[in-house]
């Protein structure tokens, strides 16, 4: 098995304008791969890196940015599929709490923490719903066991009192709580982060990545790109071609039958909600297993969601929330709080599109929160292989799944480590924010700082009294080794910036100001 740990900074790994130039000419030139990737989300960079590590040649195309779809978007959980458990799922709950085990300990130990789910325990609530409650937590708490996850990364699940729960999380309704139940599951410090070390990785492998290309048409022996970079089209060879486009997938290869979910989700910040360390977790009234959550961040900002609602229609490159999708996570997690939520407290909103797929047999016209989480697989040689479905968690599984279609090569991913997997510990030199997102590579981007140390600091515009936690230095990084191309790659996916829009405002002028200084330099 392929387990080495990447050396920090391997130039392989490194994806820069001038490697984008290198690869679009070779493959522009003729050059044809054994496995040509269309989509850059977290699905797509998954088999890059599965095939690659494989030892088969690979390029990968993405009309605009890694994780520019559905793959940031998501509740920034690795979770083990409790949910699902609960739907009698069964394969779909263990195949999820396995991936969860592999990413936290071996793939991506870096870019995820243990996050404690905290179901308060309010008057009225009845014995049964407390019973159901303690089935779900003990039966997820067996699949950690089967998995091997170490108590120590996951603890199991406990019943609190009422003080403790209130430490967790200020804001619940103290006249009313009468304890809580307490889960564990795996939270990412963000989804974009783990898409670009994933494509990294697979670079590292000898993957040709190439953003800011668009697939025109595709066929079982390549594909017609358009480079929206530098301009001009032109025609990729592949012996196989593996379609990953997620909520696009169906445009490319009619086979497919994508029903779109939008999933919303809203931002406050966390004093809001009294600064939490746990999920507040709300159940929805009349729905079985579905909750809505509020999850603490790291930037002192709290994600609440989120919907499951059918979107048909023509599918947005960005999708929005909707005012009632708003008000409708606001009533619910305020069913769980001493004073609601109001609306002039929301800060930022996000929607993503999840590609879900129906599957011989299934009703139609269910609803969205009830069609399966399974992933789909079709095609094998001599044809388009598209993958599509399935969740953030179970993405090497699916990357797996798809790459077996077209190769007998065994699989080499199930653990090895991305890169910046390493860990380090925090120091003067180089802040903890470094390490929760880079890893052990977080010395070498706080290096960049060595002849300008305000790079290192949070990025504050002069006299605007409030920090964004960003650092400049982190700018730099995203164009240096992570294939940022515009101001928008760095904002919006690098460094998530732009979830605030008043703080993409504030800071978005000094973020131009060293990029540009960087590209003058």
């Amino acid at each position: 098995m392929v387990n080495n740990y990447l050396r920090p900074g391997d130039p392989a790994s490194l994806l820069t304008a001038t490697r984008r130039r290198r690869d679009r000419d070779a493959l522009a030139g003729g050059q044809v791969v054994d496995v040509l990737v269309v989509g850059g989300g977290v699905s797509g960079v998954g088999v890059a890196l599965d095939a690659a590590t494989r030892g088969l040649s690979v390029a990968l195309i993405e009309a605009d940015d890694f994780a520019f779809g559905t793959s940031r978007w998501s509740s920034k959980l690795v979770h083990g599929g409790l949910r699902y458990l609960a739907k009698g799922q069964v394969g779909i709950a263990w195949e999820s709490a396995v991936e969860r085990a592999r990413i936290m300990t071996t793939i991506a130990p870096h870019l995820v923490r243990s996050l404690a789910g905290v179901l308060p325990v309010l008057e009225g609530m009845s014995g049964r719903e407390q019973k159901t409650i303690i089935a779900g937590l003990r039966a997820g708490d067996m699949l950690r066991k089967a998995t091997r996850m170490p108590r120590s990364v996951l603890p199991p699940p406990r019943r609190v009192g009422p003080q403790e729960a209130l430490r967790m999380i200020p804001t619940l309704p103290a006249d009313r709580l009468r304890g809580a139940y307490v889960g564990w599951d795996g939270q990412l410090e963000d989804d974009a982060r783990l898409v670009v070390a994933i494509a990294r990785t697979a670079a590292a492998y000898g993957a040709l990545m190439l953003t800011k290309t668009a697939a025109i048409e595709i066929s079982a022996d390549g594909a017609v790109v358009e480079d929206r970079l530098d301009g001009g089209m032109f025609t990729i060879k592949a012996r196989h071609v593996i379609n990953a486009t997620g909520v696009w997938a169906g445009t490319l290869d009619n086979r497919v039958r994508v029903m779109p979910s939008r999933g919303t989700h809203v931002v406050v910040r966390s004093h809001d909600l009294g600064h939490p360390t746990g999920s507040l977790t709300v159940p929805v009234p009349g729905h079985f297993a579905r909750y809505v959550f509020a999850m603490p961040q790291p930037d002192d900002l709290v994600y609440i969601g989120l919907t499951d609602v059918s979107a048909p229609g023509p599918i947005p490159d960005v999708p929005t929330a909707t005012e009632d999708e708003i008000d409708w996570i606001l009533s619910i997690i305020s069913l769980g709080l001493a004073r609601p939520l109001e609306r002039r407290q929301v800060v930022g909103t996000f929607a993503g599109l999840r590609p879900l797929v129906t599957f011989d047999g299934d009703d139609d016209n269910q609803e969205s929160s009830d069609i399966s989480r399974k992933h789909l697989v079709l095609g094998g040689p001599g044809e388009v292989v598209t993958l599509v479905g399935g969740k953030l968690t179970t993405y090497r599984r699916m990357a797996q799944d798809a790459v077996d279609r077209i190769c007998d090569i065994d699989c080499r991913t199930q653990d090895l480590p991305l890169i910046g997997a390493g860990r380090i510990q925090a120091s003067n030199a180089v802040p903890p924010r470094l390490v929760r997102r880079y890893g052990d590579e977080a010395p070498l981007i706080a290096a960049l700082a060595e002849h300008n140390p305000s790079l290192l600091q949070p990025i504050t515009p002069p006299g605007s009294g409030h920090d964004v936690d960003v650092r400049g230095v982190e700018l730099l990084w995203g164009i240096e080794a992570e294939g940022a191309l515009t101001q928008a790659d760095l904002l919006e996916r690098r460094t998530r910036i732009s979830l605030v829009p008043a703080d993409l405002e504030l800071v978005a002028p000094v973020a131009a100001e060293i990029v540009g200084t960087m590209a003058s330099a």
